[in-house]
């Protein structure tokens, strides 16, 4: 290679990338800034500061002299010198016929101790952050999971009892055949076997009325909100969501720079016909399935108000039946989108509760004037993709493992309900109230005052429990203290944990 190969000791293994690509430009653009040294100079100097900064780790292999000089259009020469110095310092180290590498210095233990002394002198400026008036108000909506999805985490699903083996199967064989179209850019609104899977599904099970081509197969119900809110209304226009409400839907809306007006929601749901609504509204935002978080079911007359209110203003109702498969001891609901013809609804569904939430695949089902603006700018802003997936789960659904998976999720949450409520019963004999949980993933305990409910999340912390505030569901201020306890994702041993003890913590408060 050159006559430094005779100098040094073998570098360790190592299974990382040579990364000789970027290596060479970046050594380009470095000798580019060459001023007052010799490029010999400076290539020993930038390489010897990339080695101490970790830039370049130990027993990475770097490329030729003769590569360099080729790429660099330098004279083989001017590296050798460099390359030798290097060698001679030990920072760099050579194997004959296996080529020149990073040495093995203990420094680069710590990549603090590599900075050069430059370096830790003269650390660059910080840049100032400033977010826009969306985007501020965006991050008041955007509250940061804990990594670790303990007690009472709300709307994970058990992701403990996921089939990941079958699933791993069904994911294999469609990856090993996926048709080489599927590499390309996509404009089908998702893989059609899917979406005819979709369409029976939803018809028998939801009473949704569609044909496959008006789903729209999305990255998630969050990414159906926002393209909804794009297509369908202008900054500035209003749109009504339940009070409390979602804050997932709420972000979405406040990103879209909407007016966001809150629509009161009772034990029938949300009430459009209060005296309080003003202004016309051009999105209606509703949970009336399973409203999120109350828990409640909105009744059949709401149900016929709200679509009657939507034809009267023009307005489009955006339906969102995100748990809907998880009912106990109470007749499935009618979707609302199925209740008329014609009915100006968007249903929007998700895999995240159902299956997992890393899957990020949800569906609009669009009525007919929509479908094409939807599928033309959905290609244009996200782009379609996860075809093998979107395949995998058709044949998951078309297969009936989909239903059964469902049908065992319903009974594990149906169990680990009663584990809860079992271990909140020394808080309930004494007062505490908690929703009435026919259907979905949590529970709502009602609070009398929010001074307890802040102390009770605070408290949680030390304990390893997640609680959530039902105040933050609420749009206009204070809000109704209270904790959304979600028990799906959580194991049966570390719902009665955390569960007794919360209700330890409601009681000496009480007492208190």
């Amino acid at each position: 290679m050159h006559r430094a190969l005779e100098a040094g000791s073998s570098p360790p293994v190592t299974d990382r990338p040579t990364r000789a690509d970027w290596l060479v430009d970046a050594l380009g653009l470095a000798l580019a800034d060459a001023q007052a040294v010799t490029l010999t100079q400076h290539l020993y100097r930038t390489l010897r500061d990339w080695i101490q900064s970790g830039r370049l780790v130990r027993g990475q292999r770097l490329p030729s002299t003769r590569q360099l000089a080729r790429e660099l259009r330098l004279g083989r020469n001017t590296l050798l010198a460099a390359f030798d110095q290097l060698v001679a310092e030990g920072f760099l180290a050579t194997r004959q016929g296996a080529g020149t590498f990073v040495a093995d210095l203990a420094f680069q233990e710590g990549r603090a101790c590599a900075e050069p002394i430059a370096a830790r002198e003269a650390a660059p400026p910080s840049v100032p952050c400033s977010l826009s008036s969306r985007g501020a108000e965006l991050l008041t909506y955007s509250g940061i999971l804990p990594q670790r999805h303990a007690a009472f985490v709300p709307g994970v699903p058990a992701l403990d009892r996921f089939p990941q083996a079958l699933w791993r199967r069904l994911l294999r064989r469609h990856l090993q055949h996926m048709p080489l179209a599927w590499l390309d850019y996509q404009t089908q609104g998702g893989v059609p076997e899917l979406r005819e899977a979709l369409s029976d599904y939803l018809r028998h099970s939801r009473s949704v009325r569609c044909r496959p081509e008006q789903i729209l197969i999305v990255q998630g119900a969050q990414q159906g909100f926002e393209l909804i809110a794009r297509l369908l209304a202008d900054a500035g226009d209003e749109v009504w969501i339940e009070e409390p409400g979602y804050n997932g839907a709420q972000a979405c809306f406040a990103a879209a720079g909407l007016d966001m007006m809150p629509v009161a929601v009772d034990e029938e749901g949300m009430s459009v016909a209060s005296p309080a609504r003003r202004g016309c509204p051009r999105l209606i935002y509703v949970t009336p399935s399973h409203q999120y978080p109350s828990g409640v079911t909105m009744s059949l007359a709401r149900r016929l108000a709200l679509l009657e209110a939507a034809e009267r203003y023009g307005a489009w109702i955006v339906e969102d039946d995100y748990d809907s498969e998880f009912r106990y001891g109470q007749r499935p609901i009618a979707a609302l989108q199925g209740l008329v013809d014609g009915a100006r609804v968007i249903y929007v569904g998700t895999f995240s509760k159902v299956m997992y939430p890393g899957m990020r695949l949800g569906y609009l089902v669009l009525p007919e004037p929509l479908v094409a603006p939807f599928r033309r700018a959905n290609a244009r802003l996200n782009r379609e993709g996860q075809y093998a997936v979107q395949a995998a789960l058709a044949e998951f659904i078309a297969r009936g493992h989909f239903s059964r998976h469902v049908s065992r999720m319903r009974e594990c949450y149906r169990r680990r309900q009663a584990r809860l409520r079992k271990a909140l019963a020394p808080a309930v004999a004494q007062g505490l109230a908690l929703s009435a949980g026919q259907a979905g993933m949590h529970l709502v305990a009602w609070l009398d005052e929010p001074a307890l409910e802040r102390t009770l999340v605070e408290r949680a912390v030390d304990q390893g429990i997640t609680l959530s505030p039902l105040s933050r569901y609420y749009l206009k201020p204070p809000g109704r203290p209270g904790l959304v306890l979600g028990y799906a994702g959580t194991p049966e041993a570390e719902i009665e944990r955390a569960g007794k003890w919360l209700a330890l913590a409601w009681c000496e408060s009480r007492r208190g």
